[in-house]
């Protein structure tokens, strides 16, 4: 079972960092939210990742071509060229890095990496998004019902803090805090393969829209119900916000610790 990670997108709602770097590479404690991704689903057993690249992919490249060289003190002799890395990373994982097209929509880019896919279920999630999802029993629900698409239903947080009342007294402040009501579809989706026969190669090829809406016409999508958090990184804030979360050991996405 492989992991799809959507992460070709421009990220253009978080300014000028993204002027440089792609949307999954801006960093929370120093290392890209996609890393925290990846992370995550590493915890549970999933270390077979298939990246789909688009709008400056060629840094993500670069990231994980040169990942001894970024994430370990290391010793080079210039005599002969040999490095001698010294701090020994966990991370067995295999990564695939495909060019899936600068402009291409989400469901020409999972088509268009089908290749590397030889399970009948594989997993989906989009490259700016971290939860505190348990992965097992996201795909034990999705094997128990029988559809085509699984989706993970989340409480977004409030774009504002919201403030606890007690009559007209203001009893606290919550930053914040995560939505009571309403779900939205946060990624961290299970897939059948037959999924795939759905969509085309064509650059246009939506997934969200025209593809799920039509799936879930036919009653072949599942949304598994996640009460726990989650959050996305949509903008500057965003960043803001989960940079403060890591830096004070809040991070609730860190399950692998």
């Amino acid at each position: 079972m492989k992991l799809v990670i959507l992460a070709g997108g421009f990220g253009t709602r978080l300014g000028q960092k993204t002027n440089y770097i792609p949307k999954p590479m801006v960093k929370i404690g120093g290392k890209p939210i996609l890393w925290h991704i990846m992370k995550s689903y590493s915890y549970f057993g999933i270390n077979d990742f298939v990246i789909c690249l688009g709008y400056k992919g060629n840094i993500i490249k670069d990231y994980f071509t040169h990942y001894d060289h970024k994430n370990s003190d290391f010793t080079i002799d210039l005599k002969d060229s040999s490095i001698n890395y010294h701090n020994d990373h966990d991370e067995d994982w295999k990564v695939t890095l495909a060019d899936t097209g600068l402009n291409t929509l989400k469901g020409g880019r999972l088509k268009r990496i089908e290749k590397y896919l030889d399970d009948d279920i594989n997993l989906l999630t989009y490259g700016d998004g971290v939860a505190d999802i348990n992965i097992n029993k996201l795909i034990n629900f999705h094997k128990n019902q029988n559809r085509i698409v699984t989706i993970s239903g989340v409480h977004p947080p409030a774009r504002f803090g919201e403030i606890q009342v007690n009559g007209n007294e203001v009893t606290s402040f919550e930053e914040k805090a995560q939505s009571s009501q309403g779900l939205i579809n946060g990624g961290f989706m299970v897939f059948n393969k037959e999924l795939l026969n759905y969509l085309s190669n064509d650059k246009d090829c939506d997934l969200e829209f025209g593809i799920l809406e039509s799936l879930a016409e036919q009653g072949q999508i599942s949304v598994y119900k996640h009460k726990g958090l989650w959050a996305c990184m949509d903008n500057e804030r965003d960043v803001d916000y989960l940079n403060n979360l890591w830096n004070n050991d809040k991070a609730f996405w860190k399950v692998w610790e």
